[in-house]
């Protein structure tokens, strides 16, 4: 169904957006069908675990990809900083990015995202997902939540003035 949303907050560095609906904006249908989550440990992984990417591959609708756990910890350089990211070789596309990355016991244990993934892919490289794992992933939505923003994070503040050399002459 379709419902209005408000944005409560969003974090480009992670890729992660969090939106409020209003429960009294769903039918009886749509909130029976509503299941939470249950929340894994990212630091519990091991490589070569299973896992199962849940998203919106390239927009076709939801798709379902498989993989193992190749890495821990992927240290992944941006402009803005340095993330540790969960490496698998589940695909993760563009309409991904957002999705759900579960163990087989059905628990959220990361966020797929395919900004990192798009830069690997236009080099020709497959097989080369990554997600943030759900300890961060969660700490950067309870910040949301909180704040709508991420705080703490160093910004630069300008403003700008309009200056007339008629008044200082």
């Amino acid at each position: 169904s379709v419902a209005e949303a408000t944005v409560k907050g969003t974090d480009a560095d992670h890729d992660i957006a969090v939106i409020a609906v209003k429960l009294s904006d769903l039918s009886e249908d749509t909130l029976f069908a509503i299941k939470v989550i249950e929340i894994g440990s990212s630091s519990d992984l091991e490589v070569g675990e299973q896992v199962v990417a849940i998203g919106n591959a390239l927009g076709y609708g939801q798709s379902v990809t498989t993989g193992i756990i190749s890495a821990l910890d992927r240290t992944i350089s941006s402009d803005s900083g340095t993330t540790a990211y969960i490496q698998t070789d589940a695909a993760i596309n563009p309409g991904n990015s957002g999705g759900a990355l579960l163990n087989l016991d059905g628990e959220l244990i990361g966020i797929n995202t395919a900004k990192i993934g798009d830069y690997y892919s236009s080099a020709g490289v497959e097989g080369l997902g990554f997600a943030i794992p759900v300890h961060i992933a969660k700490d950067v939505v309870d910040q949301l939540i909180e704040t709508g923003y991420i705080p703490g994070r160093p910004s630069l503040g300008v403003e700008t003035v309009v200056l007339d050399l008629q008044d200082r002459l």
